[in-house]
């Protein structure tokens, strides 16, 4: 790969820092996953900020998740139940409220088909 100039790599910078801070968040607020935007941190630290990517690979909690999905692709079982519960949760109360007809169906759809795609990723 070639070395990204300076403002590519403050812009990979940006968004690691970004999806790090949104990981931040998901890990205190049960509606907003966490692993998802540490992986996406990853991704844009090996572009940017090699010693970052370095970090969230080698985290104590994250560091694995990164590493199995790098290498296989690979989601924990429990990672899987909890997301399509949360999609399911969420489809209910979306049902519930006053939106639109189509979002009440697209929304759903679309997540069945994300729970679909996640149940066919290898496990850990």
């Amino acid at each position: 790969m070639r070395p990204a100039g300076p403002v590519a790599r403050l812009l990979w910078r940006v968004l690691a820092l970004v999806c790090v801070a949104l990981g931040l968040i998901g890990a205190f607020l049960p509606v907003l996953p966490t692993v998802p935007f540490l992986l996406a941190a990853a991704w844009a630290a090996g572009r940017g900020w090699p010693a970052l990517e370095h970090w969230l690979l080698e985290h104590p909690r994250y560091g694995e998740y990164i590493r199995q999905w790098r290498q296989r692709g690979a989601v924990p079982r429990r990672a899987k139940w909890a997301a399509t519960a949360m999609m399911a949760l969420s489809s209910a109360v979306l049902l519930a409220t006053a939106a639109p007809v189509a979002v009440k169906i697209g929304a759903p759809v679309l997540m069945a088909a994300v729970a679909i795609w996640l149940w066919s990723r290898p496990e850990s």
